[in-house]
C-alpha cells in the first residue's frame, strides 16, 4: 500500500515537530484531500463523483468563501414540496486543511422561509454530523439527495423552530481524497467555514446573525472543536454557544473502548482518517490483512459497521500489537495528544451531555472535557443521561439542545453546574 511520505523511523525520531509542521515545499499537492485530483491515503481509486464535488483547480483562500452552489434535493421529497417551506442549497466552500491550505468542502444550508419569531434576527446552527464513514457516498449532502441521512431525524426540530441549519461534510467526505476521520483541528474549522458561508449566501442570514454549534458524537467532536477554535479562527463570528454530545475527547481511551466491540469500525475509519491528515506511512505498521481492511474501509459508510464488528486489531499489524496500543507510539502518540479535546477555551457558554451507558465513547471521556473546560473558567453545563448505549444518548441530547438554543439566542445567562464535577 502506497501512503503519503512520513515514515515510522522518520517520526519516532521527530514525530512531535514532524507531525504537527506544514508541510514542505514541493510536496505533492495531489495528497491534500478537498483539492482537485487528491488521491486517497491507500490509493484505492474513489468512484466517480458527481460534478459538483470536484474542486476547481484553485480555491480560493479566504475561508467561507462560496464556491459553488445547487439546489438540494430530497429523496424523500421527489415532487419538491418541501421547497415551499425550505430553501435548501447544496454548498461547496472554501476552508483549510490542519496545515493551512486552502481546501474545498461540501455541505447544505437549510433555511425555513417562515419569517423567524424570537428576539434576534434568525439564528444559524452550524450542525456537525456524526459519524457517516470514509466513502464519498456517505456524504450527508448526498445521503440526503440519494439515501437516508439519520441526522435529519435530530435537526428537523432547529427548522421546526426556524434556525437556519448548516450541515458540513467534512474535508474529504465527497470530495476528492481521504475523509481525514476524526482530525479535530481540520473537522472544528469545517463547521466554522460553514457557518461563515451559509452568512454569506444571504437569504435572511447575515454576518450579525446569532451562530450556535451543534453534534453528537464525531459530531460533538467537531461542535466542540469549533467552540474551542472559534475565538482565534472565526471571532466575527456571533456565538452564543455549542451543545456537545458523547465527545470524543481522548482518543486514546475511546479507541480501547472500541476495540474489538461491536464499533470497531470506527476504529479502522479513525487510523485511516488520521494517517490521511498527518501524513503517516502505515506499510511499516499494518499487515497484509491491515492494508486490506484500511482499502475496504475507503469505500465504507457507517451501516457497513458488521463487516468489522468484533474484530480484534491485533490481527491487522506487523508486530502483533492492537491498533490501540500501536497510537501509544509513534508515529501516533503524538497525533493523539494533538488531537485532545479539552487544551483550548471556549468563549461560549456549553452544554455537553453525555449517556452514563454510552458503549462505544467512555461517559468518563465527556465527563472529564467538562471538568477540563471547568477548570478554564468555561461556562459550562454538564448533563448525564441513561439513553441505552452510544445512540440511545442521541435524542436527550437532541432534545436538550432546544431549550439551550432558544435561551442562548433569547440572551438568558446559563447557570454552569461545575462546582458538581
Amino acid at each position: 500500500m502506497t501512503v503519503r511520505p512520513l515514515t515510522l523511523v522518520t517520526a519516532a525520531a521527530a514525530s512531535a515537530a514532524l507531525v504537527l509542521a506544514s508541510t514542505p515545499a514541493g510536496a505533492d499537492e495531489h495528497a491534500i484531500p478537498g483539492t482537485a485530483g487528491a488521491t486517497t491515503v491507500t490509493d484505492v481509486a474513489e468512484p466517480t463523483r458527481p460534478a459538483f464535488y470536484e474542486p476547481p483547480a484553485s480555491i480560493p483562500g479566504t475561508p467561507g468563501t462560496v464556491i459553488r452552489t445547487e439546489p438540494a434535493t430530497n429523496l424523500l421529497d421527489p415532487l419538491g414540496l418541501s421547497a415551499a417551506f425550505y430553501d435548501a442549497k447544496r454548498v461547496m466552500y472554501a476552508s483549510r486543511d490542519r496545515e493551512g491550505r486552502p481546501i474545498a468542502v461540501t455541505g447544505t444550508v437549510i433555511v425555513p422561509r417562515a419569517p423567524y419569531v424570537g428576539l434576534s434576527s434568525r439564528p444559524l446552527v452550524s450542525y456537525s454530523v456524526g459519524t457517516q464513514g470514509m466513502a464519498d457516498r456517505c456524504a450527508p449532502s448526498r445521503q440526503m439527495a440519494e439515501g437516508f441521512e439519520y441526522e435529519s431525524l435530530f435537526f428537523q426540530n432547529l427548522l421546526n423552530r426556524g434556525y437556519a441549519v448548516a450541515m458540513t461534510d467534512y474535508q474529504g467526505l465527497g470530495t476528492p481524497g481521504t475523509h481525514t476521520y476524526m482530525n479535530r483541528q481540520v473537522q472544528g474549522q469545517a463547521v466554522l467555514d460553514m457557518a461563515r458561508a451559509a452568512q454569506r449566501l444571504g437569504n435572511g442570514l447575515t454576518g450579525t446573525s446569532p451562530v450556535g454549534f451543534m453534534g453528537y458524537s464525531q459530531g460533538g467532536g467537531g461542535a466542540a472543536s469549533a467552540a474551542e477554535l472559534a475565538g482565534a479562527y472565526a471571532p466575527e463570528l456571533r456565538v452564543k454557544g455549542t451543545v456537545a454530545g458523547a465527545v470524543p475527547a481522548d482518543l486514546g481511551k475511546v479507541g480501547e473502548s472500541l476495540e474489538g466491540g461491536l464499533w470497531a469500525t470506527f476504529l479502522d475509519f479513525a487510523t485511516v482518517g488520521l494517517a490521511a491528515g498527518y501524513h503517516i506511512d502505515m506499510d511499516p505498521i499494518l499487515n497484509d490483512k491491515g492494508e486490506a481492511m484500511a482499502r475496504q474501509v475507503e469505500g465504507e459508510c457507517v451501516f457497513d459497521f458488521a463487516k468489522h464488528a468484533f474484530q480484534k486489531s491485533a490481527q491487522l499489524t506487523e508486530d502483533g500489537r492492537s491498533l490501540t496500543e500501536t497510537m501509544k507510539s509513534e508515529p501516533f502518540a503524538s497525533v493523539i495528544a494533538d488531537n485532545r479535546i479539552g487544551n483550548r477555551k471556549p468563549t461560549a457558554p456549553v452544554l455537553i451531555s453525555h449517556s452514563m451507558l454510552d458503549d462505544t465513547i467512555p461517559y468518563g471521556v465527556g465527563r472529564q472535557l467538562a471538568k477540563d473546560w471547568c477548570a478554564k473558567g468555561v461556562n459550562v453545563r454538564f448533563s448525564p443521561n441513561v439513553g441505552p448505549a452510544h445512540v440511545g444518548g442521541m435524542p436527550p441530547s437532541a432534545t436538550e439542545a432546544l431549550s439551550f438554543f432558544e435561551a442562548r439566542f433569547a440572551g438568558f445567562p446559563q447557570v454552569s453546574n461545575c462546582w458538581i464535577l
